[in-house]
């Protein structure tokens, strides 16, 4: 809670992080004879006759919703629809700052599947991506699925995508700089939430095999044999640890080269001393990394957290900005599978090999070339895959 004393944190969020700005001029009659009525009748009529006019001749063509329920908000929790605000206001700055999308913070008190896709399906004439934020797991997979299947426009769980997206950027140099290749790594993905999914299924994408990721969940290895998974870990019990391992985190580990953490909570030192050596370890759970950085240089050569104070940031933000970006300006319906690839690769590849070492795989938040090579990237991978309008 804020004291008596200034708190540069709440200093900053009085009175949020948003506005609205004007785009025209509104100085003469002139001017609001042509911003509103009687002119912007006429461009009512315009996009009645021909719909698809509402993306060049409004913001909707270059204006994304942030949508989420508050079910799992950072490393808060299901905080509810208030306490969220200030995330997704930010979620919108960022947009803004280094893709120049305008987006739209929108919290919606319900956690109920069949409403939430009700409330942003009539919401969606408005915009022309959705991002949804922070919806917790096994629900946020079928409310982007839905919302895909019904929508015309791009959708996008950040928590998901964005995170498996840079994953796999950094997982690119950290190979490089290992001197190894992405299809001879065993991994091992500790979480089987939203991201811990999603980063399974684009490293797979990108080269690793399915048979050498290991991904665990609170009850241990998730494998063919157990019987309690949902539709969602049971689809990777089939695709993934072709050995049959089971058990705890211990037994994943012995001997893999990679461990990806998406899932909160402490592993012990004692499970890392079973890693392969000069490997990596992606802890990545905020504020607390599941292995701190200090420990993690014992066992891993690379060694990269979500934290801004430590190297190797892995950030959604190196993702989304551009993603959409890209996606608006090609006019796609939605992103593909391809146009997440590609934006992984845009990301690894902005680092010349000179920049490259075991502290800089991935480049920073505030890189000012990231957004614009990950923009062009996945629209051109929006052409290749046509998802055009």
């Amino acid at each position: 809670m804020p004291t008596s004393v200034s708190d540069p944190v709440f200093d900053l969020h009085h009175g949020g992080k948003l506005a609205v700005q004007s785009t025209v001029p509104l100085s003469t009659r002139e001017d609001l004879s042509l911003a509103y009525t009687p002119g912007v009748a006429r461009v009512c009529e315009a996009i009645a006759a021909d719909e698809s006019l509402v993306h060049r001749l409004t913001w909707v063509g270059k204006a994304v919703a942030v949508v989420t329920d508050g079910s799992a908000v950072l490393g808060l929790g299901n905080i509810g629809p208030r306490a969220a605000m200030p995330v997704m206001e930010g979620k919108a700055v960022l947009f803004k700052q280094f893709g120049g999308v305008d987006a739209v913070p929108i919290c919606l008190d319900t956690q109920d599947p069949d409403e939430i896709v009700r409330i942003v399906t009539a919401l969606a004439p408005s915009f022309g991506g959705i991002n949804l934020e922070d919806i917790s797991a096994p629900r946020c997979f079928e409310i982007e699925r839905r919302l895909e299947e019904a929508l015309p426009i791009p959708v996008f769980h950040d928590d998901q995508h964005g995170t498996a997206i840079v994953v796999l950027a950094a997982l690119r140099n950290a190979a490089k700089v290992l001197d190894r290749k992405l299809s001879d790594l065993r991994v091992v993905v500790s979480g089987a939430g939203a991201a811990g999914v999603a980063v399974t299924r684009m490293l797979i994408s990108g080269g690793v095999a399915a048979g050498d990721i290991i991904v665990l969940d609170s009850r241990g290895c998730i494998h063919s044999g157990r019987t309690d998974l949902n539709a969602a870990k049971a689809a990777l019990a089939a695709d993934t640890n072709s050995g049959g391992v089971t058990g705890d985190i211990a037994a994943a580990l012995r001997g893999a080269d990679v461990l990806v953490g998406v899932s909160g909570g402490t592993i012990p030192e004692a499970a890392l001393a079973g890693m392969a050596p000069g490997g990596a370890i992606f802890a990545l759970a905020n504020p607390t990394p599941e292995v701190h950085p200090e420990i993690a240089t014992r066992y891993a050569s690379v060694v990269a957290t979500g934290r801004s104070d430590f190297p190797n940031q892995i950030n959604n933000v190196l993702a989304f900005p551009g993603i959409f970006r890209g996606a608006l300006d090609a006019g796609a319906t939605r992103i593909s599978d391809g146009m997440k690839v590609a934006a992984a690769t845009a990301i690894a590849e902005v680092l010349a090999p000179e920049e490259l070492s075991t502290g800089s795989i991935v480049p920073s938040a505030l890189d000012p070339r990231v957004a614009p090579a990950v923009a062009t990237a996945v629209a051109d991978a929006a052409l290749r895959d046509g998802v055009l309008r």
